[in-house]
């Protein structure tokens, strides 16, 4: 899959970092404009009407935070936001100021694009109805998931973990995103329940050499495709 010419906007001061941002995206089908400021930035999303913006939290002239709420006041483009802060406020932060994903660096550009390519993929025209992957097929109006054409009997939220993953795959998501984006911060929900619903989903599509469920130690899990 390429990026098929769309419109990224790059807002990073780090020039090297900006640099190779660009590269991987172009190498992607993107194309890519960088912004090294804050208000150059808000220019640029002004004067070319971006698909998708990358957005750095920490920014002269104007931070990220205030950029990203100026962008949401004036148009509904697609944001990341990428920073060095991992705390949980910062994200929580970001995510309240209007932006639609997070990525805490150093992050893997491979995961940067699945993540572009989603977030494109959901804002141009909602669910896609089918998504597969192998012997895997995820029906969306139907809410049902199928492994070799046999409906897998899945609780609701087995159902909803494996749609996040099918939906990203190759991100990482840590049992406390699974939780948040998945389980919606239910009370009765802690982190070993998380690994319960994993191992149950492996008992069910982990078959022969078709094992996309992998752990990343110290990080949480991914969906391989």
């Amino acid at each position: 899959m390429t990026g098929e010419g769309k419109k990224i906007l790059i807002v990073e001061d780090e020039p090297r970092t900006a640099q190779w941002l660009k590269i991987y995206l172009e190498r992607a089908g993107f194309h890519a404009v960088k912004s090294s400021n804050g208000e150059d930035g808000l220019k640029k999303a002004r004067e070319i009407n971006p698909d998708l913006v990358l957005l750095d939290l920490t920014l002269p002239r104007l931070n990220g935070f205030d950029l990203c709420r100026i962008l949401r006041k004036e148009s509904d483009v697609p944001l990341i936001m990428t920073t060095a802060r991992g705390a949980k406020e910062d994200r929580l932060k970001g995510l309240d100021g209007g932006a639609d994903d997070y990525l805490v660096k150093p992050f893997d550009p491979d995961e940067l694009i699945a993540r572009i390519r989603a977030l494109l993929r959901r804002t141009a025209g909602g669910e896609e109805p089918l998504v597969r992957c192998g012997p895997l097929e995820l029906d969306n109006k139907r809410e049902m998931v199928l492994f070799s054409g046999d409906l897998l009997p899945l609780t609701h939220y087995q159902f909803l973990i494996i749609k996040l993953f099918m939906e990203h795959p190759g991100q990482v998501f840590s049992r406390t995103q699974l939780m948040e984006r998945v389980l919606e911060g239910s009370v009765d929900v802690f982190d070993r329940s998380m690994d319960a619903h994993i191992k149950r989903l492996r008992k069910l599509i982990h078959r022969g050499e078709f094992k996309p469920i992998e752990t990343v130690y110290g990080a949480g899990y991914r969906f391989l495709c």
